[in-house]
């Protein structure tokens, strides 16, 4: 299976800065998933307004949602 590699933070590009500097504060770091999306900045930004969305709005505690998707990857063999 092909492997992507993340792109850490002093190789991302300077469309990148905001992103990487976002989710450094955010973080503490660049998690990887976001870095191996940063292949692709216009996918990476979409994605970065789609989670922001989905862990910040609703009723339901971001703890929680993280569980949902740290197991949903667990159950499709996602290495995470």
């Amino acid at each position: 299976m092909a492997v992507v590699n993340p792109i850490p933070k002093e190789k991302a590009g300077e469309d990148l800065k905001s992103a990487y500097d976002n989710l450094t504060k955010a973080f503490g770091r660049v998690p990887n998933i976001f870095a191996v999306m940063a292949h692709r900045p216009a996918a990476l930004k979409n994605l970065l307004a789609l989670y922001g969305s989905v862990m910040q709005e609703g009723t339901v505690e971001p703890k929680y949602k993280e569980l949902v998707y740290l197991k949903t990857s667990l159950l499709n063999g996602c290495e995470y």
